[in-house]
């Protein structure tokens, strides 16, 4: 099987055959949706072999719903304000994802916290983006707590999504150094143009068929990984704290 870095390779490559048929994409969010913009982009240059058909948002006013717009994607509104109790509010989602056939659900800055019954519905067809190198750092404020524990690296994690937060297993990483005078701001910024990166090359590697999820494993090309692939491996050791690399 190829190394890490070969598989995000391939994840970064252009355009499949034509005989590969697109992979249906549902993405969630909640706010500016920069990961969201991403992987419209990556899917219309041919990064992603996939077609985003709806995004789905629980606010109103969530910044990132422009981007939809903009690229003629269908927009659903699921105001969880208006359900009674998380369960109601998950099983409308669960039945709008259903109606759209999505072989991938996407999230991309959705800041709810599913219920089990929506994560099983959709067993290993779920992905999230965390802002730290999972298992460390799961839940909120990543970016100050890298800080605050002293640590030289940072970065963000793609895995599918299971009954425990931040807690499947991890498809791809991409590893930011953290730089002398960083603030959770400046750290932030860089750990987000690394997502924007990562997220599609992960997305790419699912679509392809050549990642998959299944008994708490992730499988790449028929084996079991080891660790999680690494996007641009050790770029901190090239270019120490300057930002991330290109693809």
């Amino acid at each position: 099987m190829p190394g890490p870095e070969a598989a995000a390779g391939v994840a970064g490559a252009g355009n499949r055959g034509a005989q590969d048929s697109e992979k249906r994409l549902a993405v969630l969010i909640s706010g500016r949706g920069s990961n969201l913009k991403a992987l419209i982009d990556a899917c219309a240059d041919g990064r992603v072999n996939g077609r985003i058909v709806v995004v789905i948002s629980n606010r109103p006013s969530a910044p990132g719903l422009a981007h939809a717009r903009e690229a003629g994607i269908p927009q659903v509104l699921i105001d969880h304000r208006r359900y009674p109790d998380r369960e109601a509010f998950d099983r409308a989602l669960g039945d709008s994802l259903a109606s759209h056939q999505p072989d991938l659900v996407v999230l991309a800055g959705f800041m709810r916290v599913l219920t089990p019954g929506l994560v099983r519905r959709f067993e290993n067809r779920m992905v999230n983006i965390h802002p730290s190198l999972l298992p460390d750092l799961r839940g909120l404020d990543t970016h100050a707590r890298a800080l605050a524990a002293g640590v030289a690296h940072h970065g963000a994690s793609v895995h599918f999504v299971t009954t425990e937060l931040d807690s499947g297993p991890v498809v791809m990483q991409a590893r930011v150094p953290v730089c002398p005078g960083d603030t959770p701001e400046t750290l932030a910024a860089r750990v987000q143009a690394a997502e924007h990166r990562l997220y599609p090359a992960a997305v790419e590697m699912i679509c392809s068929g050549r990642v998959h999820a299944a008994s708490d494993n992730i499988w790449c090309d028929g084996q079991r990984l080891e660790r999680p692939l690494l996007l641009d491996p050790a770029p901190e050791t090239k270019k120490s704290c300057v930002g991330t690399t290109s693809s």
